[in-house]
């Protein structure tokens, strides 16, 4: 492991005014949000969706650091021919790759999660890394009170097998010269206060940091990619922006390391403006050790996939929507965002 330069790498995926593409939706997913568009999900219209995406010249080269991929499209070439990670490294951003093999029943813990893919994971990372990879992504899902399982989740077992999997991913990755993004996802599809999540969230980060320790994970050649304190989706409290931020800074501050170059949020299930205007107030606070920016999915799409809606003549339209909603973020990665630059384009 050269951790110099994968401190390099860390650090680039967090520059200044630039986030994260996360393109990895599975092949479910991206069905999901085909359908919704009107769209069949064939291997070549997901190619042209991504291909649209990262052809997008402005929004790549100024706001995006890194992508990251699914399997499918690491392997894909654009419509001329070209690699799509090629593309990725052109326009100046760090191409990576999702690596878990999604989540299976947890056994004995009803309605809980523990995520696939660990087995032949160093043989897999040997081939993104030769396709051009220099980053990786594994996401646990940790739910609560929901499922079979009522209020008493998520267990203390639960939080354990993801934290350890979590760390044993991460040491793969750093083995193999890859900067690992350890995403632990309390998810907010709840009717939990901020609070519950505040204290939930807590317990992951702090068993996620012990696991990496104790799995001799080096922190500076590592990306966070983590929840926010949010109340869930079904909460008779929903957080205000301000509570969010003050929140989720009071939580980073007492569980990550200041070794940790950046934190890249996930948006998970708010909201394209919710998740910017979050992630703005808590660059606003201001002082931290890390920098913090987005790694964003649906927050960052779902606008270029409603305005493309799969029809070749509409890419431009597609483009200028990922460039938008890139801009705002990017904006919002360094506190300069406000609900007015929204209006103006809308």
């Amino acid at each position: 492991m050269n951790l110099a330069d994968l401190n390099k790498v860390a650090l680039a995926m967090v520059t200044p005014g630039k986030g994260i593409l996360a393109a990895d939706e599975s092949s479910g997913t991206i069905k999901k949000r085909f359908d919704a568009i009107g769209v069949e999900s064939t291997e070549e219209t997901r190619r042209d969706y991504r291909e649209m995406l990262f052809r997008s010249q402005e929004a790549m080269s100024k706001y995006i650091s890194g992508v990251i991929l699914y399997d499918e499209t690491i392997w894909q070439n654009a419509k001329d021919g070209t690699p799509l990670v090629r593309l990725i490294e052109q326009s100046g951003a760090i191409p990576g790759i999702k690596v878990d093999e999604g989540t299976q029943a947890l056994p004995n813990c009803p309605g809980e999660l523990i995520t696939a893919g660990l087995d032949k994971l160093a043989e897999r990372l040997k081939r993104y890394y030769e396709r051009g990879a220099r980053f990786a992504k594994w996401r646990a899902v940790i739910d609560i009170g929901a499922g079979t399982g009522g209020r008493n989740i998520p267990t203390m077992t639960a939080i354990h097998v993801n934290a350890h999997a979590l760390a044993r991913y991460a040491a793969l990755c750093q083995a193999a010269q890859i900067v690992p993004i350890v995403e632990p996802e309390v998810l907010m599809d709840g009717d939990h206060d901020i609070d519950r999540c505040f204290e939930v969230t807590e317990r992951v980060l702090n068993k996620t940091f012990q696991e990496l320790r104790v799995q001799r994970v080096a922190l500076e050649g590592m990306i966070l990619k983590p929840n926010m304190a949010i109340a869930g989706k079904k909460s008779a409290k929903p957080s205000t922006v301000e509570e969010v931020a003050e929140k989720t800074i009071r939580l980073l501050k007492a569980c990550v390391p200041a070794a940790v170059p950046g934190i890249a949020f996930l948006s998970g299930g708010q909201s394209d403006e919710e998740a910017t205007a979050h992630l703005n107030a808590m660059n606003r606070i201001g002082g931290l050790p890390w920098r913090l920016t987005f790694s964003y999915g649906r927050a960052l799409q779902a606008a270029p996939q409603k305005a493309w809606s799969g029809r070749p003549e509409n890419a431009a339209a597609g483009q200028r929507a990922f460039i938008h909603r890139a801009r705002m973020n990017a904006l919002a990665s360094k506190g300069e965002w406000e609900t007015g630059l929204e209006k103006k384009v809308a």
